[in-house]
């Protein structure tokens, strides 16, 4: 899957955030390459101590947003 075939109904049924790991799994993506899209700031996160958060409501949001 790549990063532009990512659409709202692949992220319907999501929590409002997932570990990036997780969220690379559920994707089924390679984690690497979610590493990648977060570092270049395509993925909106978010930090809860050590544990990065793909914010995943955000990232849905901005989904529906190019959709207009």
């Amino acid at each position: 899957m790549d990063f532009q075939e990512l659409t709202d109904s692949a992220l319907k049924n999501a929590p409002p955030v997932l570990p990036w790991t997780v969220f690379a799994d559920w994707i089924h993506v390679e984690p690497g390459i979610v590493r990648g899209w977060y570092e270049r700031g395509y993925l909106p996160t978010v930090r809860f101590g050590k544990h990065l958060m793909i914010n995943v409501e955000l990232f849905r949001k901005q989904l529906l947003e190019k959709e207009d």
